[in-house]
């Protein structure tokens, strides 16, 4: 098979997976682009955040006409995230000019570490707030607030600029935990919010030179139409076994990564991963057959 078409059909199913659970690209596409097709993580990083940018432009103008999105606290997070992921590219490229033989290597091992604190707050966002529907609400954006969003971007903002990972995962978990959002807000903010974020991280990527064109036109051509499809599937599939499967890939992931990095990582520690995803699929997958009403049964 091509490999351009792989690409594609990556892209297809990372989009899927975005419109289903609102995860973001970054932490999906960049793994798959250094570990399966060999991309150098720098390319990746960068290629990664300039399809992100465009899909999460067409994410949150949906939002937006939704009116799902808070508006002043994306405002007051993008005050701080903006700013640090141009300094998170400039920090980069800095340490490749000085440190080129081991660079590749570091951005593995950050762009690992990256994955692991997504799939663990993927996982903690779980356990947290279990039933989300009766433990947000809305709260006042009051100074102490405000000022807490504008760190939260500053966080957010170097870990995307450097790694191209967290600005859907980590984010998440602070609207939910710190900012206490209504259910619907969480995810139209989290992508109206990305959307500005990924956009100064991709035009730093951009000016550095670490975008590829092409590669970014053949995910875009899967990722659009697979974002689509998952939105419509949504409400189909069971999203809270399909974000702990996530979680645990993501973490399979950057081991994997920390891995190629060089640094010692039993092989079948990675390798638990998948199997742990697979059986937690089969286990929801025969939840709901048990769930199902008999074919027997009266109409209610």
């Amino acid at each position: 098979m091509h490999p351009d078409f792989v690409i594609v059909l990556f892209g297809l199913g990372v989009g899927v997976l975005i419109g289903m659970t609102g995860i973001g690209g970054g932490s999906l596409m960049t793994p798959l682009l250094i570990l399966i097709f060999g991309v150098k993580p720098v390319t990746a990083i960068g290629t990664d955040l300039a399809y992100g940018a465009v899909t999460k432009t067409v994410g949150g103008w949906r939002h937006w006409r939704r009116r799902t999105v808070d508006l002043p606290l994306s405002i007051w997070m993008a005050l701080g995230s903006v700013p640090a992921a141009v300094a998170g590219v400039v920090a980069l490229k800095a340490l490749e000019a000085g440190h080129r033989a081991t660079f590749d290597a570091t951005v593995l091992i950050a762009v690992g570490g990256a994955l692991l604190l997504c799939g663990g707050a993927m996982l903690a966002r779980m356990i947290l707030a279990p039933r989300p529907t009766e433990a947000e609400r809305e709260i006042p954006l009051t100074p102490v607030r405000r000022a807490a969003a504008v760190a939260l971007g500053l966080v957010i903002g170097f870990v995307l600029g450097v790694t191209s990972a967290g600005s859907g995962s980590l984010i998440t978990v602070a609207l939910i935990v710190v900012f206490r959002l209504s259910p619907r807000r969480v995810v139209g903010t989290d992508v109206f919010h990305a959307a500005i974020v990924l956009w100064s991280a991709a035009l730093a990527h951009l000016i550095a030179g670490d975008v590829d064109f092409a590669l970014a036109g053949m995910i875009l051509l899967g990722s659009i139409p697979g974002v689509w499809a998952g939105s419509a599937l949504a409400y189909r599939v069971p999203v809270g076994a399909l974000r702990a499967a996530l979680g645990l890939l993501l973490v399979g992931a950057g081991l994997a990564l920390v891995q190629k990095a060089g640094a010692t990582v039993p092989t079948w520690t990675i390798a638990a991963f998948p199997v742990a995803v697979a059986a937690l699929i089969l286990a929801s997958q025969l939840q709901r057959l048990r769930a199902r009403p008999p074919l027997d049964a009266p109409e209610a």
